[in-house]
Formats: C-alpha cells, structure tokens, sequence
C-alpha cells in the first residue's frame, strides 16, 4: 500500500513496537526509491530536555552530599528520544522537518499516554478496523 519497492528487513515476526527499539518504516533511499527498512522508532531529544535531565541528576548528587561536574554529568547524560514531535515551530525540529527525515509507519494500532480515574499512567489504544472486501457470490 504504501508503495515500498524494495525490502531490507527480512522475515518480520508480529509483534509491538516501542519508542527506542527498531520499528519498520518505509521512506526512500539515496535513489529516490521506496523501502520497507527498520529503524530506531523516535526522534532526538531537545537539547534543553537533555540539560534539563542532567541537571535533576546532578541535584540528587548533591542532595547526598557529592562533589559535581555538571559538565561530565551533562555529557553522559543518555539521549532517551521522544517519539512525537508536538511543538513544530521549535528550532530544534525544524533541520527534522524536512522531506529526508520523513517515513511512513505501518501500523494495525498504536497508543497515547494517558490517565486513569486515579491519575496512574495508562496508554490509551487506538486501533485500525480491519475491512476485508467480500468474496464474490459464485459457486
């Protein structure tokens, strides 16, 4: 359906795709050719998202009492991703944005953060309706 003409991914065993883990996309290669291809699913993070990290890790440090080198915290501090880009008008998505960085995903269903009653994280799932076209009447 979504025109790949080529595949790099093998044998795909069913399954979930989480943020951070190799998920199959299809986007076009250097010739311009669509493919079916895993990737790492999510985006990087912001840098300020990263500071903001590092600096939370450095506090609890120092709330025990340690010595910090906020700069060595901050260049250790892991890249965790996010996996949707919400704020397109932030200069960190705009060198993202362009038609090189884009895929398409495949899906059947995918979930959102949300909440339940009690305020206690919940994904919420949408799922695809599968529509099957109707065998024709002869026989």
């Amino acid at each position: 359906m979504a025109g790949a003409m080529r595949s790099t991914v093998g044998n795909l065993a069913p399954g979930d795709v989480y943020p951070d883990y190799a998920a199959p996309i299809v986007r076009s290669d250097a010739n311009g050719v669509r493919e079916l291809a895993l990737a790492r699913w999510g985006m990087p993070s912001s840098k300020k998202m990263i500071f903001d990290n590092a600096t939370k890790r450095a506090d609890k440090l120092r709330a025990k009492g340690g010595e910090v080198d906020f700069q060595k915290i901050l260049e250790f501090e892991p890249d965790s991703g996010t996996t949707n880009v919400r704020n397109t008008s932030s200069s960190h998505w705009r060198p993202h944005l362009s038609p090189a960085s884009r895929c398409l995903v495949p899906f059947t269903a995918f979930s959102e953060p949300g909440r339940d009653a009690a305020g206690k994280y919940r994904p919420i799932w949408f799922k695809l309706a599968v529509i099957f076209p109707r065998e024709s009447g002869r026989g």
